[in-house]
């Protein structure tokens, strides 16, 4: 079968002992997975078994281990997928470089090892080291880059077909368009969508228009993204681009109230005793754990920003987003400066800092 990660044909005789996945877009890795089960399942084989590791709390000495134990004759392949969430802080300590040098200098027959990590890998890393240093054609190092139009739109028919479904080019269109280029977003959209039509293997533009966002919808995703890293200079961009295309500076404010509105429920949430994957699930319920390092890059800048704020300055941006509509229904103001220009205090709030939020981490 064809990879969307690869850009080629999974061929069983041409599969190194381990690949070293790096990037932004965890979506991938977990598609590989998908990709590679498939690939060695197919022709009737039994599918292989796979084994995941979180290399934080599981020592690399132990998932070794693991990989160096033969299966039995005949067995089908093992895949063991090692998740490292943060390429900064998890880098391999001496010992630990050495004994995975040692492996890939030697792997296990049938055996995959499959490294991901959230972030990109860089070459003076302990990990990237011993992969580079592994024998000729015993690994593969890939950073995970975002696919083009072209292959979204072959994986998405595809991956239709495998859940027994198919659509027009109308709703490939729509799908395409309201995920950004986003794979994870487009993974959600089909799942949905297909969720959706139930036992019916024909989906529609009118099952398209009841389950899939706009593209506005998604564009209100990357404010919040922007506002949620304090990247002010991209929620800027993301206004101005609004506007330029015609949104009512109206649809903004809503954007922007919405966004502050979930800061202040999160707080209330963990004020009432919840921690902070509960409080994560009501206020972004769209957001789930099985997106894996989407999910919790969101998590983490979710919080990032709520940690930023206190109540009280977080009610006195809502008073002042309050202002901002009022003059913007009531007087000639131009409503583009007027919201830059609420931009720019978010901004400074967020610079000044404040207490920490309640709750359990």
């Amino acid at each position: 079968m064809r990879s969307l990660v690869l850009d080629r044909e999974i061929r069983e005789d041409e599969l190194p002992a381990a690949y070293l996945l790096h990037g932004e877009d965890s979506g991938l890795a977990r598609e590989f997975l998908r990709e590679l089960r498939a690939a060695l399942s197919g022709g009737g084989a039994e599918e292989p078994v796979l084994e995941r590791f979180d290399a934080e709390p599981v020592p690399w000495r132990d998932i070794l281990d693991v990989a160096r134990t033969m299966p039995f004759f005949f067995s089908p392949w093992r895949i063991l997928a090692v998740e490292v969430d943060d390429a900064d802080g998890q880098d391999l300590r001496a010992a630990e470089a050495k004994m995975l040098a040692g492996y890939l200098a030697a792997p296990t027959a049938r055996t995959l090892l499959v490294v991901t990590v959230d972030g990109k890998v860089k070459k003076s890393a302990a990990l990237h080291k011993a992969f580079a240093g592994a024998p000729k054609g015993t690994v593969q190092v890939r950073e995970l880059e975002a696919p083009g139009a072209e292959s979204l739109k072959g994986w998405a028919e595809k991956r239709l077909s495998d859940l027994g479904k198919r659509a027009d080019s109308e709703v490939l269109a729509r799908l395409l368009e309201a995920s950004g280029g986003d794979f994870p977003r487009l993974a959600n959209e089909i799942e949905k969508l297909s969720t959706y039509v139930g036992d019916r293997k024909a989906i529609g533009i009118a099952d398209a228009d009841a389950v899939v966002p706009r593209v506005r919808e998604y564009e209100n995703w990357a404010l919040s993204d922007a506002l949620e890293k304090g990247d002010i200079a991209e929620a800027l961009r993301v206004v101005g681009g609004d506007l330029t295309e015609g949104a009512a500076p109206q649809l903004v404010v809503g954007q922007l109230g919405g966004f502050l509105k979930s800061q202040l429920l999160a707080k209330s949430l963990l004020r009432e005793g919840k921690d902070r994957r509960e409080a994560f699930r009501e206020v972004r319920p769209n957001i789930t754990e099985k997106m894996g390092g989407f999910y919790q890059r969101k998590f983490t800048d979710f919080y990032r920003a709520a940690d930023a704020l206190t109540d009280k300055a977080l009610d006195r941006l809502i008073e002042e987003l309050q202002a901002v509509d009022q003059k913007i229904k009531t007087s000639d103001a131009n409503g583009r400066i007027l919201l830059e220009a609420f931009l720019a205090f978010y901004g400074r709030m967020r610079k000044r800092g404040g207490s920490t939020s309640p709750g359990r981490g």
